[in-house]
């Protein structure tokens, strides 16, 4: 399989990227996926640096899926620059670049929801429901096309991280999920394509997030208790900025359950409006 030396391939059909990607002519070679839903930023670049690192094939999806939108939602307003992607993601190595349209992807209406239980009913999940249900049927189609070895995706996310994982574990799936440190502006905002709706002032104050996760994690390693710390973490986004307060939680991760288990690690989270953005950051502790 000679990809390596020969350019970054732009592939638009699923039929092309199967038969790239066919495993029986990859001579042994290890191939890292990277999905994405374009406007790509130097988050989504520390996914391909990593993944070009691990394996001798990086494949790319760009493809803003409509399954994870909710009537309402900013499907149409979500960015979107195909031309800057491409030139991106080959500056950074990628191989092959699958950007599907939507028919191709969804040729014919679908019924079949994929569930991924009370784990998707909490953080972003109880204001979004059925959105990690379109997640999945994503990823799952993204994951037959591509059968990568790895695929990397970053801890911003962390929800949905975290029901990928359960998802690829309990359906022993072949892919391995590998997890990527959330990249940070050097104000500490967490990197997101939605930064760029924020107005001047929004963004000026868009970094009191990871400031107030920050007084949090200060707080959890003084033996607060959570609700002190939840409130510690919403007192100063509120006194800080204008932002409203979708939710401030403290979980066991990756099984996003309220109940502390001494195995897992402790994620911190919060989501808050600046307007109609919406921002998501955490820690884990």
């Amino acid at each position: 399989m000679e990809i390596e030396n020969s350019g970054m391939i732009v592939v638009k059909t699923t039929a092309k990227l199967t038969a790239l990607l066919d495993r029986n002519q990859r001579d042994g070679k290890q191939v890292g996926f990277v999905p994405t839903m374009g406007y790509l930023h130097e988050g989504h670049l520390s996914l391909v640096n990593q993944a070009r690192q691990e394996n001798e094939i990086v494949v790319m999806s760009i493809f803003v899926n409509p399954a994870q939108f909710g009537p309402g939602e900013d499907l149409d307003a979500y960015p979107r620059d195909v031309d800057n992607d491409t030139k991106l993601a080959a500056s950074v190595g990628v191989d092959i670049l699958f950007i599907p349209s939507v028919e191709e992807m969804y040729p014919q209406r679908s019924e079949t929801v994929i569930k991924p239980g009370p784990i998707a009913n909490v953080l972003c999940g109880a204001s979004r429901p059925g959105h990690f249900d379109g997640v999945l049927k994503v990823v799952l189609k993204l994951f037959n096309l591509v059968d990568p070895d790895h695929s990397y995706f970053g801890l911003k996310d962390a929800q949905q991280l975290a029901i990928i994982e359960t998802f690829v574990r309990e359906f022993n799936l072949r892919t391995t999920i590998v997890r990527v440190q959330t990249c940070r502006e050097s104000d500490g905002l967490a990197k997101s394509s939605r930064n760029v709706n924020l107005t001047l002032i929004q963004r000026e104050e868009a970094p009191v997030i990871y400031k107030a996760l920050q007084l949090g994690l200060s707080a959890y390693k003084k033996k607060n208790s959570n609700s002190t710390i939840k409130k510690i973490v919403a007192n100063y986004i509120e006194s800080e900025s204008s932002g409203v307060i979708d939710y401030v939680q403290l979980l066991s991760y990756p099984s996003l359950s309220t109940e502390m288990k001494t195995d897992e690690d402790v994620l911190l989270a919060c989501a808050v409006k600046f307007g109609n953005v919406r921002l998501i950051d955490n820690i884990i502790m």
